[in-house]
């Protein structure tokens, strides 16, 4: 009979995401059916469980990446609010993501020919694609290019080659620490074609509000359009993430989609979040946030 796993983040059938430094003095936790994987990668430590209410949870270096019950909202606004402000995007890229989550919405737009995807862990890819199947069937659509490497070397042999790059990261300590810095975004809008589109995750106004403000500068002083947005999740500290949304086009207002290629039908049966209002309304910001970041 095989051994039941264990995992130093899960007791008394409860997994509690703890971190003194990025959310101090709160947690998360979901009451754990069953711990389905643990392994130690080359990078990270990774985690996956049954939960009893959020079906199955990844969880990289003790902090939740996605459910399967709310990665829609997070998966969907990353993506689409970056690629319904490009006028005709062709080729996307999208750094981290290795569950598939995003690459799934990037395949939903007919006008994707080639959708990248660079991530430096591949256990993450494997273990999602056994674990998280509706997020990992992006795998076998014929259009994805998948590249195990560090991004930013990945970033600095392709210039001009995007039209829109999705950075989905984990937070900014450890690893992912350098994909909020200036040098990272430098090399992001090289990599972009003239009109191209990033959207970056962003963290969280409760809990963030230091890290988003000189995000938020760095962006503006590298793009000439730079706004923050965000969406609803309950699994993510404080029930909700944001993303940077810049463009290299002056004229380009990504606080609206520039197009809007699918009918009602299309949306009802493939959206769960993403439409055009809640596009525009997640830029509307509290007037504590808005004072802060936009005046």
């Amino acid at each position: 009979m095989a051994q039941e796993l264990t995992h130093p983040s899960v007791k008394d059938g409860w997994f509690a995401e703890i971190s003194d430094t990025m959310w101090p003095g709160q947690a998360m936790s979901l009451k754990v059916e069953k711990i389905l994987h643990v392994e130690k990668s080359k990078y990270q430590d990774v985690l996956v469980f049954k939960s009893t209410n959020y079906g199955n949870v990844l969880v990289l270096d003790n902090c939740i990446q996605v459910t399967e019950r709310d990665e829609f909202s997070y998966q969907e606004m990353i993506t689409h609010l970056a690629l319904n402000s490009h006028p005709n995007p062709k080729k996307a890229l999208v750094i981290g993501g290795g569950d598939g989550g995003v690459l799934r919405e990037i395949l939903k737009h007919e006008s994707i020919e080639e959708a990248w995807l660079c991530d430096i862990d591949e256990t993450v890819i494997e273990v999602s694609k056994k674990y998280l199947p509706e997020m990992s069937k992006s795998y076998n659509d014929p259009r994805t290019k998948i590249h195990i490497g560090d991004g930013f070397k990945f970033l600095a042999e392709y210039q001009n080659q995007f039209d829109v790059i999705v950075t989905d990261s984990s937070d900014p300590e450890g690893p992912a620490e350098s994909l909020f810095q200036k040098p990272y975004f430098e090399l992001l809008k090289n990599a972009l074609t003239e009109k191209g589109v990033i959207t970056t995750q962003a963290e969280n106004i409760w809990l963030h509000m230091d890290i988003i403000a000189k995000l938020k500068q760095d962006c503006k002083s590298i793009f000439p359009v730079a706004e923050y947005g965000y969406t609803m999740i309950p699994t993510y500290p404080s029930g909700s993430i944001g993303f940077m949304v810049c463009s290299k086009d002056a004229q380009a207002d990504v606080t609206k989609p520039c197009r809007f290629d699918w009918d009602d039908k299309f949306v009802k049966e493939n959206l769960k979040y993403y439409n055009k209002r809640i596009h525009e309304a997640s830029f509307v910001l509290p007037t504590w946030a808005d004072e802060r970041l936009n005046n």
